[in-house]
């Protein structure tokens, strides 16, 4: 990213700057979490489709992000990066209004897309001209800052949607977007109006992104879809097959032959920073498909409103946000794999206690664990950050930054879909589990079905209405053993993970160590951004 050549702003006018760069940066996170917890409410709404199919404006949204991220550094070398924020924020602010005003699922989700890519400028944007505008001296303190800002989406962030599609409407949350967006680009316009800007060009890889948008939009629409269209039956997902199988050779011969390509595949000849992208991106596929799917089931299966729903994601706050502002300093005096393990286990108890549920579990019992689930994922990125750039210096430290962050994204995009495919798909066994057991199909002495269908009976039901309450509840039991299966995948995905991380090399001097170049805080404070 280049440098300004003005004076950077002071007083009032750095206090405003900052908060309306937070506030712009915030929403663009929490339109992931915002919008997970409203996925039922706008599924109903958008031609009356399953909640399957709510998610896919949270999957392609994120793959959004993931191709946004990499056209940021380069618009943002050559129009400058106020000016490309600027109207990244305005471009936002529209594709915000067609998500509101959409009707059906198919237009929805395109516009979740472009709504992700545009998000995917913005983000490391409003990072960069943050650092820049900071002096010095305060810069260490200013990624603290920007972790912290970076949780809200995780915690307030879901309250916030849970809040308006209890209250409002499931299409408020787009329509804040909206006013926040021209907001933010109209103030930021006035504050660094008439900046110099150095032009720096340079050839984008255009072809090598155009064969991972086809890549990372394919394999995100076979998991999308796989569930519901019975995978490779459909003539549809088997020609997407067929073009994500031919696109990959060649995006990976093209890539190593680019000078300047859009995702350096060399970057995985350092151990370290191999070791580190395959944890984080594993990590984050089980935090991200956990976090999603399970908001969804708190009020489709247990029966709370978005509103409570989303003040169990709350919860998270109060071990994340203390523990993230200083996690920082840990990272620079211990060794890394040791942080690294404790808190891939950390996470494997935390999945374990979650996935141990197996009723509909009252407000405390699952809070309880979500506080702690919190802590664990405030203290997941910083250790792998340090361990990824290990080695690497200058221009790789960025591109190091902006390919894990990518690696990480699509990876949670991944786990959305894929956890909920170990719920459904494992759900039908639990069903059919239960029926034998009740039915005493399993221990004839132990057939509970008379019992069940006389208490109901007494109650006033008459048999069918019976047996219709027996199987909802059996229903509803399977899934919830069905969502216990994907926490316990994830635990034992984090023991696995914990003995991976001993595979990259012990700490000695790196970049983190030392005195911090911006370069070095760009690629901290990104690498870091959930």
């Amino acid at each position: 990213m280049s440098e300004f050549n003005d004076v950077p702003l002071t007083g009032y006018r750095l206090y405003v700057f900052i908060l309306v760069l937070s506030i712009g940066n915030f929403i663009a996170l929490s339109n992931v979490p915002g919008y997970t917890i409203v996925a039922p409410h706008a599924a109903g709404a958008l031609q009356g489709v399953t909640p399957s199919f709510g998610t896919w404006g949270t999957t392609d949204h994120m793959i959004g992000i993931v191709l946004g991220l990499p056209l940021a550094r380069w618009f943002g070398d050559y129009y400058g990066e106020y000016r490309t924020y600027v109207k990244a924020c305005f471009i936002y602010a529209c594709f915000a209004f067609l998500c509101a005003t959409s009707e059906s699922i198919y237009f929805f989700v395109s516009m979740r897309f472009f709504l992700g890519l545009t998000g995917g400028v913005i983000l490391p944007l409003g990072q960069a001209l943050f650092l820049k505008e900071i002096t010095p001296s305060f810069r260490t303190y200013a990624v603290s800052y920007w972790a912290v800002l970076s949780m809200l989406p995780f915690t307030f962030g879901v309250f916030m949607g849970g809040y308006l599609a209890e209250y409002l409407n499931w299409r408020s949350l787009f329509y804040l977007d909206i006013f926040i967006g021209i907001i933010v680009a109209s103030l930021i316009e006035a504050l660094l109006h008439g900046r110099n800007h150095n032009k720096k060009i340079s050839r984008f890889d255009w072809i090598g992104f155009s064969l991972l948008l086809i890549i990372v939009l394919g394999v995100q629409t076979m998991l999308n879809q796989g569930n519901d269209f019975d995978w490779f039956a459909s003539p549809f997902l088997m020609l997407v097959l067929v073009v994500v199988v031919g696109a990959v050779p060649a995006f990976i011969i093209w890539e190593l032959s680019e000078r300047r390509p859009v995702l350096d595949l060399r970057l995985f000849y350092y151990r370290n920073y191999a070791v580190a992208a395959f944890c984080s991106a594993v990590g984050f596929l089980f935090i991200q498909g956990a976090l999603s799917v399970f908001v969804g089931q708190l009020h489709i299966l247990i029966g709370y409103t978005s509103e409570i729903s989303g003040a169990i994601y709350l919860l998270m706050a109060l071990f994340a946000i203390p523990t993230i502002a200083v996690v920082h300093k840990f990272v620079e005096h211990i060794d890394l794999r040791y942080l690294a393990s404790f808190n891939f286990i950390g996470f494997s108890v935390v999945f374990t206690w979650i996935g141990l549920f197996d009723k509909t579990a009252s407000f405390d019992q699952i809070g309880e664990p979500m506080a702690f689930f919190g802590f664990w994922l405030a203290t997941f990125f910083a250790p792998m950050a340090a361990i990824s750039i290990k080695g690497l210096h200058g221009d790789k430290l960025i591109r190091a930054a902006e390919e894990l962050t990518m690696l990480r994204t699509a990876a949670g995009s991944a786990g959305i879909t894929l956890l909920g495919v170990i719920q459904f798909r494992l759900a039908p066994w639990h069903q059919l589990d239960l029926a034998d057991f009740l039915g005493g199909r399993r221990f004839a002495s132990l057939d509970q079905l008379p019992n069940l269908m006389n208490k109901f009976q007494l109650l006033g039901m008459t048999e069918p209405m019976a047996k219709a309450t027996i199987s909802r509840y059996i229903r509803q039991q399977s899934l919830l053993l069905g969502l216990n299966d994907a926490f316990f995948t994830g635990a034992l995905a984090f023991i696995l993970l914990a003995c991976v991380v001993w595979l990259a090399k012990p700490k000695q001097d790196t970049p983190l160590a030392k005195e911090k170049s911006l370069k070095s805080l760009e690629a901290e404070e990104l690498m870091e951004q959930p």
